[in-house]
């Protein structure tokens, strides 16, 4: 298969080398029209002066003949200059009575109008010479008779005028359309530049290292905010990464742990039967096993409200039988008491998927509470309020964004086992904002910690 040279394929030209032919014929298509345009102006305005000159002159004669003769005229009357080319008095016989020639000769015209009318403008007839000329005749009613006054105009100066402007637009057209282009292709190739050092500069990025940036040209241009988004983009996906790599080895971090524990258990097992009874799997396996599986199932709901956002069964749900079942599922042991204070709401929402958050502030709160956690539930306006108190030791404020985030433990010398995973608050933030709600932290009036769940409430129960 041949394959075309380069200069012939136009797609494979330089960005820049096509701008300039773009600019290069729009000039040259604009200049043509531009020139059309002032030539057919210029021809109509030379043609209305010499129209104007030859019936300004044939009202003077006209003005004439009222009080004098053909043979009386004043002879400065039927002068010729370079407009006015030939001047003739003719009678109602049709007699060359007067005439700028020197030989009367014939009419250049036998149209003959009638006194006193409006004159005939912009008739075209052949000349001596060769060269069309613009006549004017009026008539007129004067000493002796009727008379037809004809001044005629050579449009041989006009014709020359025109040839002069057209030559040199046609000379001076196709140069600025060549320095148009010429200026355009510097102008690209000085603002491609840039873009290239921006490509440069990506290409060298690598996935292992996205701490590099690209330069930011100094004119605040296009370029440049072009170089600021690439800039922002590579921060966002620094961040991305280094987050997925916090997950991927918290989460292997979060696993090894009770795997460890089950693999020790299973090994201690094996190397001596007697001992696996039911107190090493009610005392240790299964409460590792049952910690594996539910990191696992945060996991999985994580990363599908990562993929395509956390799936909802909507139905009606009334939130204080949800809050209200929470609170009677938990078993908080002897050190704390779990009370619960609900009014009746009403939302639009997924049961289980609120139950879910409302349990993980629950058990968040009896983890570290002193003696009282409590769960309220009441409506103002169009909201619902889940409001979860504790009276422990209460969370900083610097901190308090940071906890909804995952594998986020403020007190780093906890247990993992008494201290959960870190992924408890960051599911309840992805389901309240899968519920077009907010969640935040607080402190009580004790110094504790207060989560409070705001969500869309649907009418007011009857």
């Amino acid at each position: 298969m041949n394959v075309a040279p380069m200069w012939l394929t136009p797609s494979r030209w330089g960005l820049a080398l096509r701008s300039a032919l773009s600019a290069g014929v729009v000039v040259a298509a604009a200049l043509a029209l531009g020139a059309a345009a002032l030539l057919f102006v210029l021809d109509r305005a030379l043609l209305f002066a010499l129209d104007e000159a030859a019936t300004s002159r044939a009202a003077d004669i006209v003005a004439g003949l009222r009080t004098d003769s053909p043979a009386d005229l004043d002879s400065q009357l039927l002068d010729t200059d370079q407009r006015i080319t030939l001047v003739q008095v003719v009678d109602s016989g049709s007699r060359v009575v007067r005439s700028s020639a020197d030989e009367p000769g014939l009419p250049v015209t036998g149209i003959q109008p009638p006194p006193g009318s409006e004159p005939l403008r912009g008739l075209v007839t052949p000349g001596a010479d060769g060269a069309d000329l613009r006549v004017t005749v009026q008539g007129t009613r004067g000493v002796g008779g009727d008379y037809s006054v004809i001044v005629a105009a050579s449009e041989e100066p006009v014709e020359a005028t025109l040839a002069t402007v057209g030559g040199l637009l046609a000379v001076g057209a196709p140069v600025i359309a060549v320095v148009a282009a010429a200026a355009t292709f510097k102008l690209v190739r000085r603002s491609l530049r840039s873009v290239e050092r921006i490509r440069t500069e990506v290409a060298t990025i690598s996935s292992t290292d996205l701490s590099e940036r690209v330069p930011v040209p100094r004119p605040r241009d296009e370029i440049a905010a072009l170089a600021c988004t690439m800039n922002d983009m590579l921060a966002r996906l620094q961040s991305g990464h280094a987050a997925q790599r916090r997950f991927v080895a918290d989460a292997s971090h979060e696993l090894r742990n009770p795997l460890a524990t089950v693999t020790a258990a299973l090994e201690v097992a094996d190397a001596r039967p007697e001992i696996l009874d039911q107190e090493l799997i009610r005392g240790t396996l299964l409460p590792e096993a049952m910690r594996m599986q539910l990191l696992v199932d945060d996991l999985v709901l994580l990363a599908r409200a990562d993929e395509r956002g956390l799936p909802l069964r909507v139905v009606d749900v009334d939130l204080d039988d949800v809050v209200d079942s929470e609170v009677r599922r938990t078993r908080p042991g002897d050190r704390v008491t779990v009370k619960a204070e609900v009014t009746p709401v009403r939302i639009r929402g997924d049961a289980d998927q609120l139950s879910r958050a409302v349990r993980n502030l629950i058990d968040n709160a009896v983890r570290y509470a002193a003696t009282t956690v409590t769960a309220a539930v009441h409506r103002r306006g169009g909201t619902a309020y889940v409001v979860v108190d504790d009276d422990g030791p209460g969370i900083p404020e610097p901190d308090r964004m940071r906890v909804f985030e995952r594998f986020v433990r403020l007190d780093s010398a906890r247990s993992r086992y008494a201290g959960g995973s870190g992924l408890g608050l960051a599911i309840v933030a992805e389901i309240v904002s899968a519920h077009d709600g907010s969640v935040r932290i607080d402190s009580t009036a004790g110094g504790g910690t207060r989560v409070v769940i705001t969500l869309p409430a649907g009418q007011p129960n009857p």
